[in-house]
């Protein structure tokens, strides 16, 4: 991104209760120049741009993408000022610098925004980031569930009360959770609290998942999401989740750029003669790349249009049916060919996992958007 003559780069280190404030004129060979740190509020905001502007400078802010959230983004490019949010993770470090402050931070972030060596972040507007917050809110919610069922399990297990059916948490485990007497009283309390933390669990999933939904249908990116459901292993749920985190697909220039921003590519470390790849990178978002994983476990079993997914495609364009159709032709015989070789079933499906995401990036560019 290039700025116009006599600009401003104002570092901003943001934590909970202040901000850390440096900037570097535009000249390189000028130091950054550290101001100390303000308030949180927009007033202290208002404050700090009205002392920068007084300089006669643009003003391009940058700062690290936290648990602070977007909205220092929002505002201040509501005020028509330059803004970036750069990812910590991306931030290039001296080999060696064991000094880390806030002041420092700040320099360091305005320095390489002036040099042009930080890349920004996609940041989702506000109704995007809504519906990635209620999703995300149904994930912390299973993985809660997942807890305290585990509880339960174990204070049966020390109780050495045993289920003998064939599956837990069915209609018939939950019956025989219902008959099931401890040996104490303060015991019984216990078991009981434990499956009402259960049952709490489960109803509150139910509710996040209906509100996902029913937010889902007034979404201006709820045409991709119901198209990249011509996948097979992707729901409803697992569309929302994919589109609500990465937002519009077609903003990455081809398929490799997309798998990699999800972490399914090969690490890989090479020198001289000597090429080796590893493990996926798993860099970017974990959320996304899940998604993905799970559903990619469905291409195991053979190519088949099932009832569910021939309802899905019944609503699609003869040009999503067709991509969906060939994808699953490809993605079932890429497992059997990498399992045929030898590769771990876990391997393989991250591989498929990752040509779903080129499948998805595909279909969402066939589909128009309202601006």
């Amino acid at each position: 991104m290039e700025y116009p003559s006599k600009t401003l780069y104002v570092g901003l280190d943001v934590h909970k209760d202040s901000i850390a404030v440096a900037y570097a004129p535009e000249e390189r060979g000028t130091e950054a120049v550290s101001r100390g740190a303000i308030g949180t509020r927009q007033c202290d905001i208002d404050k700090l741009i009205r002392k920068l502007q007084a300089k006669g400078a643009l003003l391009v802010f940058v700062y690290e993408a936290g648990p602070c959230g977007y909205w220092r983004y929002r505002y201040l490019t509501r005020k028509g000022l330059r803004c970036a949010v750069v990812a910590p993770s991306l931030i290039p470090r001296k080999p060696g610098d064991r000094v880390k402050t806030d002041r420092r931070d700040a320099i360091t972030l305005a320095r390489l925004m002036r040099s042009g060596d930080l890349s920004s972040i996609y940041v989702p507007g506000i109704e995007d980031e809504a519906i990635r917050d209620l999703s995300r809110g149904r994930e912390d919610t299973l993985r809660d569930l997942k807890a305290t069922k585990y509880r339960l399990k174990a204070f049966l297990l020390r109780q050495d009360i045993r289920y003998e059916g064939r599956a837990n948490w069915t209609a018939a485990h939950l019956r025989w959770l219902s008959k099931v007497v401890c040996p104490t009283r303060a015991q019984q309390i216990v078991f009981q609290e434990y499956v009402r933390a259960v049952t709490e669990q489960h109803e509150r999933r139910q509710r996040l998942e209906n509100e996902l939904h029913e937010e889902v249908k007034g979404w201006r990116l709820s045409p991709v999401v119901e198209a990249i459901q011509a996948l097979r292993g992707v729901d409803l749920t697992g569309a929302v989740i994919l589109i609500a985190e990465l937002g519009d697909l077609t903003r990455f220039d081809t398929p490799r750029k997309l798998m990699s921003y999800l972490g399914l590519t090969p690490s890989e470390s090479s020198s001289g003669q000597r090429r080796r790849h590893g493990g996926i990178t798993k860099a970017g978002n974990t959320h996304a790349r899940r998604a993905l994983v799970e559903g990619a476990w469905a291409y195991r079993y053979p190519a088949k249009v099932s009832r569910h997914l021939q309802l899905r495609l019944e609503t699609l364009p003869a040009e999503g049916q067709a991509m969906s159709w060939k994808a699953q032709v490809r993605l079932c015989r890429r497992y059997r060919q990498l399992i045929a070789r030898g590769k771990h079933a876990n391997q393989v499906v991250v591989a498929i996992a990752r040509e779903m995401a080129a499948f998805a990036w595909a279909i969402a560019r066939t589909v128009p958007l309202a601006s």
